[in-house]
């Protein structure tokens, strides 16, 4: 039975989500979040020895790999806090569940580790937070391992992500003699006594530790008095400062988001985790703090700010769905109004109505039934058909919360299932799939009638392939992996095209002149140049739709054409074989004229990739760059540990990670994500060419 937290005071919720690099130690801190705030009595580790895994990694798949796939949602109770808590994945292929997880978060704890620093994901999860305005602590964590140096993480953090992060403690002792830590605030020396670290003792700063100390607290107080005219008055006064009032100033600069407080600790040695939740709790803000808007559809999307009060209508969003084996489930944040069991809802984006039958909190996939939600509260709701990222109101209020940000697939795949049985539950995790996460993409290609499936990246494709034959029993074969190429123009073009068919009746008639031109603000423009009815208006956008169709394949190698304006400015129509399909036609043929002369060629898709390893083995981390194509960006090194930033299109990318390995004794890492589209080197772009050719010609006979 758990605590009916029903009448949660907003003032004492948070909502917060641990984001960072893989490998930081985001899913080892929070189960020990769990363990110190009585969730769960026994520590589990993530590549646990014990057979058990972490319990926010619940998928048999994130236990054997380590590493977390889906975002995992649980409530803690800490002190007087309720805390509302999302581990998120650090893999880059799972970045629509960081966007998803940060839609609905108030606050976050950005991990880093304190061996590593800001690395390429942490850049990438900082402007997540920064795009929802997400206020942050910052917690170097593994300040246990060798060549741990908080204090240099603490300069990238300024460096690197431009964040005016300053120490709130400071370690006592690094690596292996990692005793305890400082409290700047308090100026005491917390140690984390017994055989988990859950006795906590205060005691005078050490010695040795001092003069650092009044160091580090005088730069605390210099950064804050920003945000304090009394502290500031004080501060200059020489006077003592109370506690609560560098805490007040901490709190706002925060919530400002122009101040990063940071904290040091290990979470696999226990050691730091109880402050950071006191942290939580005095820095991170409660639901009422952050504004939330939503668009009102019935006054052309204005927006309004939504109030954090129980009496108001209900507004939440549905921002995750999970299909468990009692049907599916939509994890729900809500942003105004209490949310009770019976209410009758609207889906503002299907127009549907349907009655709130049961509602769950989750912990992890556990869960226990309550009766009611409170504003700011994240829940759960079983059984209602919708889509992720849909606006749930009450009260004849017809809002949309602003979507989230989703990329486009990179990589595609093709699958083809081994039997009958495996055709059929294919499909049904097909269909499951691509509802819950918006990255991950099907469709039947119609001149193979193959099933191709997209995603973000080769891991991504990897774990839903796995899952399929896991939790679905399908089998599948996979084929090559697909690289999204994209097909473009290098220079104008004029076309000037009649389209003339006559048959028994009225034919059809439509003659189309302009040009095409490369066009660099986005992927296509039509603009429509018609000076005195040469084309009667009302088969303009015929000529639009035309040009639409056309842009949809290329001739080269039969992939979409972008960054292209198609313009009109003269034309001819007949009085009786003029229409809108005769247009269309026309426009086809234009476009297929002109496109052969405006010199098109293939564009891929570029990645960054970013390479941690020993400095030992830089030398071969550069050659496998250069094998593949790859610009090096940039390089640094730093002790025994360099970093390799590169430029490498995807289609070199494939099975990069076992060759990695072998050069490096398995001791490198790489993660990459989507930057832009390059065009393709000429031999590569004739090799595409040919291929395309053959295929067509087979597909012919």
């Amino acid at each position: 039975m758990g605590i009916d937290t029903t009448r949660t005071e907003v003032r004492k919720m948070r909502n917060i989500g641990i984001s960072a690099h893989i490998d930081s130690g985001k899913t080892t801190l929070s189960e020990r979040i769990l363990f110190y705030s009585n969730k769960i009595h026994a520590i589990h580790e993530v590549r646990g020895k014990d057979g058990v895994g972490a319990t926010m990694d619940h998928m048999e798949l994130e236990r054997e790999r380590g590493i977390t796939i889906q975002s995992a949602a649980t409530q803690v109770e800490w002190k007087d806090y309720t805390i509302n808590l999302i581990d998120t994945p650090g893999h880059v292929d799972f970045t629509i569940e960081v966007e998803r997880s940060l839609r609905v978060l108030d606050g976050a704890i950005l991990v880093l580790c304190a061996v590593g620093g800001v690395q390429s994901q942490s850049i990438t999860v900082d402007r997540q937070l920064k795009r929802y305005h997400v206020p942050r602590i910052a917690f170097v964590n593994k300040c246990d391992r060798t060549g741990a140096n908080p204090f240099k993480v603490k300069i990238q953090l300024r460096e690197k992500l431009g964040l005016n992060a300053v120490m709130i403690q400071i370690p006592i002792g690094l690596e292996d003699k990692l005793e305890g830590l400082v409290d700047l605030v308090t100026m005491k020396a917390v140690y984390f006594d017994g055989g988990q670290g859950t006795d906590i003792r205060y005691a005078e700063i050490p010695a040795h530790l001092k003069a650092d100390a009044v160091k580090y607290r005088e730069e605390l107080i210099d950064a804050v008095s920003l945000f304090s005219d009394d502290l500031a008055e004080k501060y200059l006064g020489g006077e003592e400062i109370p506690e609560d009032m560098i805490r007040d100033a901490i709190r706002k600069g925060t919530l400002a988001e122009q101040f990063v407080p940071v904290m040091v600790g290990s979470a696999y040695k226990n050691k730091g985790i109880q402050p950071l939740l006191d942290g939580v709790g005095y820095y991170l803000p409660n639901p009422m703090e952050v504004k939330n808007y939503a668009l009102d559809l019935e006054k052309n999307e204005e927006r309004v700010e939504l109030s954090a009060d129980e009496k108001s209508p209900v507004v939440a969003l549905g921002f995750k769905l999970e299909d468990g084996q009692y049907g599916q489930l939509t994890y729900v944040r809500i942003y105004q109004g209490a949310l009770k069991k019976g209410d009758e809802l609207i889906n503002t984006r299907a127009r549907k109505k349907f009655k709130v039958g049961r509602l769950v909190r989750m912990h992890a996939d556990n869960m226990e039934d309550i009766s009611e939600g409170a504003p700011g509260d994240i829940v759960a709701l079983f059984g209602i058909e919708c889509a992720s990222g849909d606006t749930f109101c009450g009260g004849g209020l017809n809002y949309a919360m602003s979507s989230m940000f989703v990329p486009d697939p990179v990589i595609s795949l093709a699958i083809t299932p081994k039997d009958k049985k495996s055709a059929d539950q294919m499909a049904k995790a097909l269909n499951r799939f691509t509802k819950e996460d918006p990255t991950f993409r099907t469709y039947v290609d119609s001149e193979s009638n193959q099933t191709i499936i997209q995603g973000m990246g080769e891991l991504h494709l990897d774990v839903y392939i796995e899952r399929m034959r896991r939790e679905y029993k399908s089998e599948v074969d996979t084929g090559m992996p697909q690289v999204a190429y994209r097909e473009t123009i290098t220079q104008r073009a004029e076309y000037n095209y009649t389209h003339k068919k006559q048959t028994g009746g009225s034919g059809q008639y439509g003659r189309v002149a302009g040009y095409m031109e490369p066009y660099a603000e986005g992927e296509y423009a039509f603009v429509d140049n018609v000076k005195g009815g040469a084309i009667p208006t009302e088969f303009v956008p015929s000529c639009d739709k035309g040009f639409k169709e056309a842009v949809k394949k290329g001739s080269l190698i039969g992939f979409p054409i972008v960054n292209i304006r198609c313009v009109i400015n003269d034309g001819q129509s007949h009085p009786v074989d003029s229409s809108d399909i005769a247009f269309q036609l026309a426009a086809i043929g234009a476009f297929r004229e002109a496109y052969v002369k405006a010199k098109p060629c293939i564009l891929e898709p570029i990645m960054k990739v970013s390479v941690e390893g020993p400095t030992e083995f830089q030398g071969n981390i550069f050659a496998s760059i250069n094998q593949r194509r790859g610009v090096i960006s940039a390089s640094t090194e730093d002790g025994t540990f360099s970093r390799v930033e590169a430029e490498v299109p995807l289609s070199e990318m494939f099975g990069y990670s076992t060759v990695l390995r072998s050069l490096t004794q398995g001791k490198a890492e790489f993660t990459m994500e989507f930057e832009k589209y390059g065009k393709v080197p000429q031999s590569i772009s004739e090799a595409l060419i040919k291929e395309y050719e053959e295929k067509r010609r087979k597909e012919q006979r």
